[in-house]
């Protein structure tokens, strides 16, 4: 017996030598194929354009074509979920943000994922406020007007919302931070919702900044404050809540590249270094900031550590608010 098991162990040495090898030298000549980007959201989103704005450039620097992969649904967790079962070999990149990375997990205690645990986190790749505009009919001229309506009158003022996203967390945020009851009108996607701001169906919400632009500028929305904690370029004359009344608000839509837990190092740090190169560009800065988003810091440790601070942040919010799954 004990002579078989040397045979076996000596068997298993052999077939791990062998074996060692061949990993390596996957690892070192990586990439050698087409990868892929799972963007968790259907095409058009922010989301989707970011993913495909780093895409041509990140081919260039890995040398691999670099594809995007639309799943949508369940506000991205179904993506989410088909990221962190992907193979761990660097070519299935996952792109997510607050609502997957965070939200999610406030919603729903048995989520099928964790985005510490089965995520490495490599990049963090946009980041940008929401606005809080309401519809030019009506009186409010600044936060400060709006919360003294609100505070006069609980529950009598309505606002938009789509469910969890970064707009209705926004406004969540606001209200616990301002102390103020409002009633939330819930709408099945953005454009709805913006359909009945713009026809005065309800006087506010929390949007992304780029989506607000155009109709800032038509003169048919007003926007009251933006959610970051410096102002916006796209908005310079536009107060930040912080500033506002409401010393460090801060409610951003944001998104980043992760891979699945068990990737190995030195493909991660590839990957990690490829898109400190990608964003690092200029043409990519401008194409940030012309849309009112931002660059943020580099690296996978400041992005790991942005997601980990997220995370109880929101929930908390979510557990505050009573806001259910849907």
């Amino acid at each position: 017996m004990n002579h078989r098991r040397q045979l076996i162990a000596a068997s298993a040495l052999a077939a791990l030598g062998t074996a060692l090898p061949q990993i390596a030298l996957a690892q070192s000549d990586y990439p050698n194929k087409p990868i892929k980007i799972i963007v968790a959201f259907p095409p058009g989103g922010t989301s989707d354009v970011m993913g495909r704005m780093v895409a041509e450039p990140l081919a260039k620097a890995l040398g691999q074509p670099v594809v995007v992969e639309n799943v949508g649904g369940a506000g991205g967790v179904i993506g989410t979920e088909r990221g962190a079962k992907a193979p761990a070999d660097g070519y299935t990149l996952i792109q997510t943000g607050v609502g997957q990375n965070a939200v999610a997990h406030g919603l729903d205690p048995n989520l099928k994922y964790d985005s510490i645990k089965d995520f490495i986190h490599i990049s963090h790749v946009h980041s940008g406020p929401n606005v809080l505009v309401v519809n030019a009919s009506q009186p409010y001229k600044t936060l400060a007007d709006l919360v003294k309506a609100a505070k006069a009158n609980p529950g009598k003022l309505d606002y938009g919302y789509t469910h969890a996203a970064s707009g209705h967390m926004a406004m969540e945020l606001f209200k616990q931070t301002a102390g103020i009851f409002m009633t939330g009108i819930p709408y099945r996607g953005g454009g709805p919702m913006m359909t009945a701001l713009l026809g005065n169906e309800i006087p506010m919400m929390f949007i992304n900044q780029d989506v607000a632009l155009p109709h800032i500028k038509a003169g048919k929305l007003r926007p009251l404050a933006v959610s970051s904690l410096q102002r916006n370029s796209l908005y310079p004359d536009v107060p930040t809540v912080a500033e506002s009344g409401y010393p460090g608000f801060e409610a951003l839509s944001w998104s980043g590249m992760s891979v699945p837990k068990g990737t190995p190092a030195p493909i991660v740090a590839k990957l990690e270094a490829a898109f400190k190169e990608v964003m690092a560009s200029p043409a990519i800065k401008q194409k940030m900031e012309g849309n009112g988003f931002v660059v943020p810091v580099q690296g996978a440790k400041p992005y790991t550590d942005f997601v980990a601070s997220e995370l109880p942040r929101w929930t908390k919010v979510i557990k505050t608010a009573g806001i259910k799954p849907q």
